[in-house]
């Protein structure tokens, strides 16, 4: 009788296998939309997940522009960023960056801030692909669906 393993098998980059998601974003709860995405783009879904490599899927996000927010914070909520000058610090609310040129900055931000910082993070922020509209350029990649509102009924936000 052989005796049970208790190894824990690190993957190489070599032998990753990277599938392509696509992800309709209309509607979706901003945060719990970007969780699901950063652990995907991580590769924590995956029995073989490896923390020092990217074993993540790429991601790609349609109709960025149209996610939603719950609650009030669709006015109240409030973005900051610092010039680099004194005094030079700026604030911005999620309504004004959705009606603004690059409206799917909000999800890109949210999925930064939940990855990693460093080489392997922005490695993996690569991986993402976000879209305002309906229309992408990976259907040569054959994209599978993923319906993340049907993964629970608090991730799409009821008007």
């Amino acid at each position: 009788m052989k005796a049970l393993t208790k190894t824990t098998r690190s993957i190489k980059p070599a032998e990753v296998e990277k599938k392509w998601l696509l992800i309709d974003a209309d509607g979706l709860v901003v945060g719990r939309l970007a969780s699901i995405v950063a652990n995907i783009l991580r590769g924590k879904h995956k029995p073989s997940f490896t923390p020092h490599v990217d074993c993540g899927d790429h991601v790609i996000v349609i109709n960025a522009d149209k996610v939603a927010f719950t609650g009030r914070k669709l006015q109240d909520k409030r973005y900051y960023k610092h010039t680099g000058y004194a005094g030079g610090i700026k604030e911005i609310s999620p309504a004004k960056v959705l009606e603004g040129r690059f409206p799917e900055r909000v999800l890109e931000k949210a999925v930064e801030r939940m990855i990693p910082r460093g080489p392997l993070g922005r490695q993996q922020m690569k991986a993402l692909h976000l879209y305002a509209g309906t229309e992408h350029p990976h259907d040569g990649q054959k994209p599978e669906v993923l319906d993340v509102a049907s993964m629970n009924r608090k991730n799409k936000a009821t008007a």
